[in-house]
């Protein structure tokens, strides 16, 4: 496995490149074929790996329910995801997704039974709605039936995601993450296939060369080496500083697809975007006040 550093930074540039690939990548194919296919080569390489590592596919209850629960999540949230991608910009996609730490604590609290909410989690949350209400209060974000639509489809990708790692939590399953990342593709791809069965079903019979590539950039990066890195830092990592990549990655995405997408953004996305951060900023205050502790006072003598 790589130095931790550079798994840190690769997790961030896959994170911050996820949603201006995913647009990409529905670009001449739509959308189901585009998530479709993308889970397709992202299980094929799991398989790979897997087997090149001899990582095994376990098979008991606990790990059929955390597959369950990982492949309905990844299939609700990823379906609401790329068809939401395609009439909002893609930096707002990784800002809408970075209210899932909110959304997961609350959740967590029903359902979890985790402490109450504190007062820096309490501010942060209500931070991340004021924030979640400039951007609905964008006229030109919000100038459509189609934006709201696909604002409205992301944070429900969201709600989904969130309830997912919730349910994979009390499962508390001990298998491989490699595994559980392949476990729950092989529960989601079926359902995959047939959303892109309904809607369109048919293969391209020519695609557009960035859509391709963005296909298999997530295939490859976005659906298999980012799980692992992630849960690989997540090991081996102070929980502050896994914290801040949630705070990193909307505003990278943000930039570039500012930079590489033409993607105009107004002054309220951005004003936004900073009340969601500053949120999960508070929100996530005890784990990044561990990166940098206080220095005990000197003694004077």
């Amino acid at each position: 496995m790589m130095p931790l550093p550079a798994a840190y930074l690769t997790i961030i540039l896959i994170w911050s490149t996820t949603p201006l690939a995913i647009k990409w990548s529905a670009q001449g194919v739509g959308f189901a074929f585009a998530v479709a296919s993308r889970m397709a080569i992202g299980l094929a390489v799991a398989g790979l790996i897997m087997a090149l590592w001899r990582i095994g596919l376990p098979l008991h209850r606990r790990a059929r329910m955390s597959y369950l629960a990982s492949g309905l999540g990844l299939f609700g949230a990823m379906t609401l995801t790329y068809w939401g991608s395609q009439y909002i910009h893609s930096g707002l996609v990784s800002v809408l997704f970075g209210l899932s730490p909110l959304v997961t604590g609350l959740m967590a609290m029903r359902w979890l039974e985790e402490k109450a909410l504190t007062p820096p989690k309490l501010a942060g949350m209500l931070l991340g709605l004021a924030g979640l209400a400039a951007i609905f209060g964008d006229s030109r974000e919000m100038g459509g039936i189609r934006a709201a639509a696909g604002v409205a489809a992301l944070l429900a990708g969201v709600a989904i995601y969130s309830a997912s790692l919730v349910w994979i939590k009390r499962i508390d399953d001990d298998s491989p993450a490699l595994a559980t990342t392949a476990g729950a593709m092989l529960v989601s791809l079926p359902l995959f296939t047939l959303v892109w069965w309904l809607t369109d079903g048919h293969i391209p019979a020519q695609m557009p060369l960035r859509a391709e590539a963005a296909i298999l950039y997530l295939g490859l990066f976005g659906s298999v080496l980012g799980f692992a890195l992630y849960y690989y830092i997540i090991k081996h990592m102070e929980t502050g500083k896994v914290a801040l990549i949630t705070l990193i990655t909307p505003v990278l995405a943000l930039l570039l697809g500012s930079l590489l997408n033409g993607e105009a953004v107004s002054g309220r996305v951005w004003l936004g975007t900073a009340c969601i951060v500053l949120g999960l900023s508070l929100h996530q205050w005890e784990a990044l006040a561990a990166i940098f502790p206080p220095k005990p006072g000197k003694c004077s003598g």
